[in-house]
């Protein structure tokens, strides 16, 4: 049964005043109206509460019951709509954002700084978690939008591209394969390498890729994170495929990006939100300072490269 709030509303200012005429006057209705309203609240619950003579009104023993169990939550409800009211102007604001690990690194922190110049009274919380957590989080409501690997489309999620990123060979700055134009994956064979656990999105688009050729590689280290991955390349342990940005987030002179072919592999990285659910203002603003830092970036690269 649907909540006929208005008709409640009267009937309760009606019992507090014990009159019709006080209570059309408080709520700045008509008497004509006011009785509308209480007659279609009375049809509606099927109940009569009111007795009404020319000199008073009173309640019926379901009115006397009804009054006494709304006036506190309607009492409550008004007051609470009261203070959200008050404070929407003042009220700080905050945005939750779900980001790749390496998407935060490299891109977040300039992303924030730009985006704090022009809402300072805004706050931001980055949950840097893995593509299938990301996923989650905003499903759940607990991100407003993420940034994730694509992958298959989810009934409960909108999915908007954001960029390509290729997988690359990370290496020591010394290594012999670190000057050279690009790498094929035959060339890896009987090398040491470290990859991610399987769990992640980006173990997933690698082993998809290779297919029975990941079997002729030497997974010889397994790590949870692309950082510690990029950590044991730079103490020569063992080289890595990974997404160009874990190289360039990890900002380290000894680690250089070698392209890979034959084949070459890329995520699709995009903007996941809840279907049917609008940005605030404020995140909304903070998705399109990303989407021009991104292409900015691109276009550097592109440009450098």
């Amino acid at each position: 049964m649907a909540l006929d709030f208005l008709g409640l509303e009267a009937f309760l200012s009606i019992a507090e005043r014990g009159s019709f005429r006080k209570a059309a006057a408080h709520l700045n209705l008509s008497q004509t109206a006011l009785s509308h309203r209480i007659r279609k609240f009375e049809e509606g619950l099927g109940l009569r509460l009111l007795a009404r003579s020319t000199r008073q009104v009173t309640l019926t023993p379901a009115g006397t019951e009804l009054a006494g169990r709304a006036r506190a939550p309607v009492e409550a409800l008004v007051a609470a709509l009261a203070e959200l009211r008050a404070g929407a102007g003042s009220r700080q604001q905050s945005v939750t954002i779900g980001c790749l690990p390496t998407i935060a690194m490299h891109h977040v922190p300039r992303l924030l700084r730009d985006f704090a110049e022009t809402h300072p009274e805004v706050t931001v919380k980055v949950l840097d978690n893995s593509a299938s957590e990301i996923a989650e989080r905003v499903a759940r409501g607990e991100a407003e939008f993420g940034i994730t690997i694509v992958s298959a489309n989810r009934f409960d999620l909108d999915i908007a591209p954001l960029m390509a990123e290729a997988f690359v060979l990370a290496c020591p700055a010394g290594h012999g394969l670190a000057g050279r134009a690009h790498v094929a994956w035959s060339e890896l064979e009987g090398r040491r390498l470290v990859r991610v656990a399987p769990h992640t999105g980006n173990r997933a688009l690698l082993d998809e890729a290779l297919g029975a050729r990941r079997d002729a590689m030497d997974w010889h280290y397994e790590v949870q994170h692309l950082a510690t991955a990029i950590s044991m390349v730079e103490a020569g342990l063992a080289l890595a495929v990974v997404p160009r940005l874990a190289v360039d987030a990890a900002g380290s002179q000894g680690v250089v990006a070698v392209p890979l072919r034959d084949p070459a592999i890329t995520r699709r990285l995009g903007v996941v939100s809840r279907k049917g659910a609008p940005l605030t203002p404020a995140a909304e603003a903070l998705l399109g300072l990303l989407r021009r830092h991104v292409r900015t970036a691109d276009a550097k690269m592109r440009k450098t490269g």
